[in-house]
């Protein structure tokens, strides 16, 4: 049976290795945290995710997490609509709905499909070797140093994984701009799902199941800043606490513990591949990008099912090596052929909504809003349209 070792815990490397076991793999996952998703935080989950989450019996659990059906958009900071779509609009475009859910309750799900055993937390692993068509890859774990035909880096968007395979200059770089995230409870009277776009400014609203809203936000700011005294939840008050209702309510009842920062980082130009010898990335470690589209998780989740169908391939036409794996590197090349021009794509076009949204000018402000007003009058599809290219994609069928 091949083996499979999984190096890091987030999204991406959860779903990969439920892929791989579902492929009938043995998997090992090492996570260095102690434990899965320690803070709260939300995610979408696009109806791309949720046909490669089909794959591993976890789309329907998700769609059940659906919690709004009414109407949302994009708003300036006083609150008028620039953009304005029916959920279910997109929902008949697309067949699926776009999720807004916690990170937690996706993490557990995932969890929930890794056999007994194979989920190592508080462990550390660092490739040592990716291995080649006849030597399997090598990885230095907490507990030693072990083999496996197949490494899976999950391991993010400041990969050591990635440098080991492509030593040099980092290929990621610095936005400019930086995010921050909350859960807090949402009012009684409901809320309605909008991302609004000031001057540089960036405010995002979306409802959650069980009376909760999800809040982000982004703002320019130096690299690795911090809020005085570390008080993000006053920083967001300061940047935001003039908008439009109710984001200063919402601001206020969120739990200044409960905000999360991260910069934000991009990466110009794509990886040569993302394989090399029989260790693959995923997600962020294989092309980060700026959280615009929502498909950061929703990418790495596509590559996950995808890697997990070719490495199988390879588990079938294996070349008698002793582990039945020796057409692997041939498969990730194909996995990488299967992804990196798609999230290439994807990368860049968050990157250009990430600019749009960054303008600070009163003219290209004025022309940036005018432009997406105009295009939400040519019809209640126009802004759901946008999302073609990234919401039809199918994951692949059997056999490889």
């Amino acid at each position: 049976m091949a083996h499979a070792i999984v190096i890091g815990g987030g999204i991406g490397g959860l779903t990969a290795a439920a892929a791989l076991h579902a492929h009938g793999w043995t998997v090992a996952l090492h996570e260095r945290a102690a434990t899965l998703e320690p803070v709260g935080s939300g995610l979408a989950i696009g109806p791309n995710a949720l046909r490669a989450l089909d794959t591993i019996g976890a789309g329907d659990p998700v769609r059940a997490l659906h919690a709004f059906h009414g109407e949302g958009g994009v708003r300036r900071a006083d609150g008028r609509w620039l953009s304005r779509t029916s959920i279910q609009t997109a929902a008949d475009r697309y067949g699926d709905p776009l999720v807004v859910t916690l990170r937690a309750a996706l993490v557990d799900l995932l969890a929930d499909r890794l056999p007994a055993g194979a989920l190592h937390l508080d462990s550390t692993a660092a490739l040592a070797s990716p291995g080649d068509a006849t030597t399997p890859a090598t990885v230095t774990t907490t507990a030693g140093e072990q083999t496996a035909d197949l490494v899976v880096a999950a391991d993010g968007i400041h990969s050591p994984t990635r440098t080991a395979l492509f030593p040099g200059r980092s290929p990621i770089r610095y936005t400019g701009l930086t995010a921050w995230r909350a859960v807090t409870r949402a009012p009684a009277g409901g809320l309605t799902p909008a991302e609004a776009w000031g001057r540089g400014l960036v405010f995002g609203i979306n409802p959650l199941a069980g009376d909760r809203a999800y809040l982000y936000a982004t703002a320019p700011a130096p690299e690795g800043a911090s809020a005085p005294g570390g008080d993000e939840r006053a920083e967001l008050i300061r940047l935001f606490g003039g908008w439009y209702d109710p984001v200063p309510a919402l601001l206020e009842t969120v739990e200044p513990a409960a905000v999360l920062r991260n910069d934000v980082y991009h990466m110009p130009r794509p990886l040569p591949a993302f394989h090399r010898g029989r260790a693959a990335l995923l997600g962020d470690a294989a092309h980060p990008m700026t959280p615009n589209l929502g498909q950061g998780a929703c990418q790495a989740i596509e590559d996950a099912v995808v890697l997990a169908h070719h490495a199988t391939a390879a588990t079938r036409t294996g070349t008698g090596t002793g582990t039945g794996t020796g057409d692997l590197p041939r498969a990730l090349a194909d996995y990488t052929a299967a992804r990196r021009r798609r999230t290439t794509q994807v990368m860049r076009r968050s990157h250009h909504l990430a600019r749009l949204t960054a303008l600070t000018g009163a003219v290209p402000v004025a022309a940036r809003d005018t432009a997406v007003r105009l295009a939400g009058l040519l019809g209640p599809t126009a802004l759901v349209r946008q999302g073609d290219m990234i919401f039809r994609w199918r994951p692949p069928t059997e056999p490889a």
